[in-house]
C-alpha cells in the first residue's frame, strides 16, 4: 500500500496506536491513553482501508470518544490479491464477523482499562456495516451501532428474486449468504439504538433493501416491548459520491457530524 495513503494528520497521530489484535491490523485512537473512554469499533467498506476515514476518528477524538478501526480480510495491510472485488465480499464479511471478538478482546487485554466496557459501539459501512448488522444477532457488549451504506437484507442483495440486477455486487451460494444475512438471524437482535445513514439513489446497495431490513428490525423491536424510534434512519439524495454508494460526496461532514452526535448522545457525554 502507498504509504502517503496511510499517512495521518499530526493532531491524530499523536493520539494513534497501531496494532494487530488476535491476527487483525488494528488503528486505535485513544483520547489521552491514561483513562477508560467510550469506544467505536469500525469498519470500513470493500475496496477501503482502516485509515483512510480521518475525519470521522478526530471528530470522536475531539469528543472524548476512542476508535478501534479494523480491517477488513484482504484490505489494507493484510491486502491479497482479488480479495477487495466483489465476488470475494461473501467470504470477507464472514471472516470479518467472526474476527470481532477476539480482536476486541485482545484490545482489552492489551490495553486493560482503556475501554469503557460499559459503553461500546460498533459500526461499519458497506461490508463493514454488513458485519456490524450480523454480528449484533448474537449475544454482544455493544450500547449502540452505526451502519452506512450497508444493508442486513443479503439473500436479495446477492440473489435478487425482484430480477433487478445490483451494479458491482456479484451473486454468491445462497447458504453462504444466509450465514451472514442479519435479516435471517433476527431472533437474537437485541434491541439497542441503531442509526441508520444510506443514499437514496445508491447503485451498489439499493435504499430500497435497507429500508426493508429496518421496517422488519423495527417490528422485531416492537416485539421485544422497544420502540422501533430508538431506530434512527437517515438519508441523502445527489451526493455526488461514486455510484451514489461511499463517503456521501458533498454530504460527507454532515454525515460524519450525524454519527458524531449519535455515539455523544449515546454514550451520555
Amino acid at each position: 500500500m502507498d504509504p502517503t495513503l496511510t499517512k495521518l494528520p499530526a493532531s491524530l497521530a499523536a493520539k494513534t496506536r497501531h496494532a494487530t489484535l488476535a491476527g487483525v491490523p488494528a488503528m486505535i485512537v485513544h483520547p489521552d491513553w491514561t483513562s477508560p473512554a467510550p469506544v467505536l469499533v469500525w469498519m470500513h467498506g470493500r475496496t477501503a482501508f482502516k485509515e483512510l476515514d480521518n475525519g470521522r476518528y478526530l471528530r470522536l477524538l475531539r469528543k472524548g470518544i476512542a476508535s478501534i478501526a479494523l480491517d477488513l480480510p484482504g484490505h489494507g495491510e493484510r491486502a491479497e490479491p482479488g480479495a477487495d472485488s466483489a465476488s470475494e465480499s461473501v467470504r470477507v464479511v464472514t471472516q470479518m464477523v467472526n474476527e470481532i471478538d477476539p480482536a476486541l478482546a485482545e484490545a482489552q487485554k492489551q490495553y486493560d482499562g482503556l475501554f469503557d466496557a460499559s459503553r461500546m459501539a460498533i459500526g461499519g459501512m458497506s461490508a463493514g456495516g454488513m458485519a456490524t448488522l450480523r454480528r449484533l444477532c448474537d449475544d454482544h457488549p455493544f450500547c449502540c451501532a452505526h451502519v452506512e451504506g450497508t444493508t442486513g437484507l443479503l439473500n436479495e442483495l446477492y440473489n435478487p428474486t425482484d430480477g433487478l440486477r445490483r451494479a458491482s455486487v456479484a451473486r454468491h451460494d445462497p447458504g453462504a449468504v444466509s450465514k451472514i444475512d442479519a435479516s435471517a438471524h433476527l431472533a437474537g437482535f437485541r434491541a439497542i439504538p441503531l442509526q441508520v445513514l444510506h443514499t437514496i439513489g445508491d447503485k451498489v446497495v439499493p435504499f430500497e433493501l435497507q429500508e426493508r431490513f429496518v421496517g422488519l428490525l423495527g417490528d422485531h423491536y416492537e416485539q421485544q416491548a422497544v420502540s422501533r424510534s430508538i431506530i434512527e434512519l437517515v438519508t441523502y439524495e445527489n451526493t455526488g459520491a461514486p455510484e451514489e454508494h461511499g463517503g456521501f460526496g458533498k454530504f460527507g461532514n454532515d454525515a460524519k457530524n450525524t454519527m458524531t452526535d449519535f455515539l455523544v448522545r449515546q454514550f451520555g457525554l
